[in-house]
C-alpha cells in the first residue's frame, strides 16, 4: 500500500511539471483524463475490475476536460471581444 502511495505521488508530480507549456484547454483535458483514471481506478476496484474501470474513467474524464477547456475558451473570447468592441465604441464618441 505504501509503494502504491509514492508511485501516485510521483506520477502526480509528473503531470504537474508536464502542463507547463500546454494550453488551458490542454491542461483540463489531461486533468479531466487524471482525474478520470483515478475515479474510475477507484469505482472499478469496488465493483471487481480496477483496470477497466480506470479506462472507463480516462475516456470520460478526457473528454469531459476538453470539452470544459472550450466552453472556458470560447467564454474568454468573448469576453475579449466584447472588450475591444467597448474600446473601440468609446474610442469613436470621443472624436
Amino acid at each position: 500500500m505504501q509503494k502504491l502511495a509514492i508511485v501516485l505521488v510521483v506520477a502526480a508530480h509528473m503531470a504537474i511539471g508536464g502542463c507547463a507549456g500546454l494550453s488551458e484547454t490542454e491542461q483540463r483535458t489531461l486533468t479531466g483524463g487524471t482525474a478520470g483514471v483515478a475515479g474510475g481506478a477507484v469505482i472499478g476496484a469496488i465493483a471487481g475490475n480496477a483496470g477497466l474501470g480506470a479506462a472507463i474513467g480516462a475516456g470520460t474524464g478526457l473528454l469531459g476536460g476538453y470539452l470544459y477547456g472550450q466552453h472556458e475558451q470560447s467564454r474568454q473570447d468573448a469576453y475579449q471581444r466584447g472588450v475591444t468592441e467597448g474600446y473601440n465604441q468609446a474610442r469613436q464618441q470621443s472624436r
